[in-house]
């Protein structure tokens, strides 16, 4: 999920990283791991005392997997030093804002195994598309085709792309956009994810993009998924 166009990460954890804090909101931190690997940075700031520390260990694990392929695929100049956040006070399932990722402890609590939601998130620091890049459903489609190509365990959260249902559209977002995104890699289209995302991180994309990759428009292209949407 990506936090520019849902409910900001609190305030008081964005200030807590920096540093600007007062002394009670200080207090709120149980916990703090730096860990170093690959030439990374991972800082894992842990707000519940409950945690489980499997999880945790398998976020950490996931992270130094995923994030350096991440990398080596889209974006060589992303982030080396990245923050998890355990957000105590954090509603939704997880959220990201530059290279800042906030989790709920309850979502985990919940779902144990839907450790890829890690891999989702980072997949958002690599992208680092910024304002105004493109529709936010091709932001978040992408994310959840990375999960798809690149998570360590989906089965585990019993985790899939849906199968294609009469209603859905290509600009519906997340798991629905990234079975399309599938689907065109699959067929004939391959590359073309991306090169969705290099134009997205340029801020070079239009709609035409999909007529000069393809030489469909983009309403062909999914008619053509919608009467054969096997992937």
């Amino acid at each position: 999920m990506n936090l520019i166009r849902t409910i900001a990460v609190t305030s008081s954890l964005f200030f807590s990283i920096t540093g600007i804090v007062s002394a009670q909101q200080k207090a709120v931190f149980k916990d703090k791991e730096v860990v170093y690997k690959k030439g990374l940075k991972l800082t894992f700031i842990n707000q519940d005392k409950s945690f489980s520390p499997v999880v945790k260990q398998r976020m950490i694990g996931t992270f130094f997997k995923v994030y350096p392929a991440l990398k080596a695929e889209y974006n060589e100049k992303t982030a080396k030093e990245v923050t998890f956040v355990i957000d105590t006070t954090y509603k939704g399932v997880a959220a990201t804002q530059g290279t800042i990722v906030a989790f709920s402890p309850v979502w985990f609590r919940q779902h144990p195994g839907d450790i890829d939601v890690v891999t989702h998130e980072v997949m958002h620091i690599v992208q680092n598309y910024g304002s105004n890049a493109g529709p936010w459903w091709i932001t978040e489609g992408i994310a959840d085709y990375v999960r798809y190509q690149y998570g360590v365990d989906n089965a585990g959260a019993k985790w899939t792309l849906p199968d294609y249902k009469s209603g859905q559209n290509y600009d519906n977002g997340y798991r629905i956009t990234a079975r399309f995104l599938a689907w065109l890699e699959k067929h004939e289209h391959q590359g073309i994810v991306k090169n969705l995302d290099q134009q997205m991180r340029a801020h070079t994309y239009k709609e035409e993009f999909w007529k000069t990759q393809t030489t469909k428009t983009l309403p062909e292209l999914w008619a053509a998924y919608v009467q054969n949407p096997i992937i």
